[in-house]
């Protein structure tokens, strides 16, 4: 966690996030990468890739100098070596390319989450991010004050499939000094017996240097409340999981776990890419 990527719209939500990240950059010696998107019109996107000066762009472009330059200035940011980006650019793209250009080891971001008609058809930032981000995304929703994290919950069926990212997790729980909460969810359509689960969880644990770590088995009705019951119930400071990033129609049926817990999760969310 060398590069932290933070982009900001410097929203309430936005300032939440960066207090975070500027926690993790002092813990392991980090920098921060300070993001700003400037989405402007199609015509005004292909003047600025001419080379051509619009006094309406500039206008904004320094507007949004001045404001990084402020946030800069920001006393959670004391110490840590930060540098600033203003991409011309849809959002969510600029974040992926930022983020791969870089070299990024962590995107934080805020997010304010969405519910009813809005989370069904508005895809948040956010959400694209956790969906598609190679990297892993931490999803910040409320001011977190001294981010400690010791209970770091990590819901998963701990197959095949998750052995790369459980890499991820084992190193960010490590650097974090978090003691990992394991938990596979039980629900009525996907039920497996205590000793069954058991021994899915053990074997697979055992592959990997863990430093803090237990096992454990929730039943719920579905996967998404069972994670958030579960974590209710330890006191989690993080949840953490892994998504597969399905596109289209797949993912309009199928959903995804990792999203809604974004929308609807109060506690920190961290994702790591399958």
């Amino acid at each position: 966690m060398k590069k932290i990527l933070v982009p900001t719209d410097f929203s309430e939500h936005a300032h939440h996030a960066l207090k975070v990240a500027a926690q993790i950059a002092k813990k392991n010696n980090g920098e921060i990468i300070l993001l700003h998107m400037l989405e402007l019109p199609h015509e005004a996107g292909d003047a600025v890739g001419q080379g051509t000066d619009i006094p309406e762009i500039m206008i904004f472009k320094n507007a949004v100098m001045n404001k990084l330059e402020d946030l800069m200035d920001d006393e959670c940011l004391e110490g840590i070596k930060v540098s600033e980006v203003i991409q011309f650019e849809l959002a969510f793209n600029g974040i992926m390319n930022i983020s791969k250009k870089n070299d990024v080891d962590l995107i934080v971001m805020g997010s304010h989450g969405a519910s009813g008609f809005k989370e069904m058809f508005i895809g948040s930032n956010a959400e694209k991010a956790v969906r598609f981000s190679e990297i892993p995304v931490l999803v910040v929703k409320r001011d977190e004050g001294d981010f400690n994290i010791n209970k770091f919950v990590f819901a998963s069926d701990f197959s095949d499939e998750i052995k790369a990212p459980f890499e991820k997790v084992v190193e960010f729980a490590n650097k974090l000094d978090a003691e990992l909460h394991l938990v596979m969810i039980n629900t009525p359509s996907s039920f497996k017996p205590t000793h069954i689960a058991n021994e899915i969880m053990n074997s697979f644990v055992s592959n990997y240097s863990v430093n803090k770590f237990s096992t454990h088995i929730y039943n719920d009705v579905n996967v998404e409340s069972g994670i958030l019951n579960f974590a209710n119930l330890v006191d989690a400071d993080l949840i953490g999981m892994s998504t597969h990033g399905r596109k289209g129609l797949a993912h309009f049926f199928n959903g995804s776990i990792s999203e809604d817990l974004i929308n609807h999760a109060v506690r920190p969310v961290v994702t790591f890419k399958i």
